[in-house]
């Protein structure tokens, strides 16, 4: 299976499809980025210089379907698919 690292230089790299499962059971498919260039601007992360310690068993990106960010569990997801 894919690594959380390898995820996010994905992410980084462009759009990417993948599917896990949510908290509740439920299966959910999903179009992420953290490619800049594919989010728009208003949405670019704004840091205060209080950055939270990072949780490494869960991965933020922009889902460019809801337009929005959303996070995911590195462990719950099924497929992967890079470069879509």
């Amino acid at each position: 299976m894919i690594t959380r690292d390898e995820m996010i230089e994905s992410f980084r790299g462009g759009l990417c499809r993948f599917s896990f499962t949510k908290k509740d059971g439920e299966s959910r498919v999903m179009l992420g980025t953290l490619n800049f260039d594919s989010i728009p601007t208003d949405k670019h992360p704004k840091s205060d210089g209080n950055d939270k310690p990072v949780n490494t068993d869960v991965v933020k990106v922009y889902d460019t379907e809801k337009e929005g960010w959303r996070s995911f569990r590195v462990d719950s997801v099924n497929d992967f698919v890079a470069g879509v």
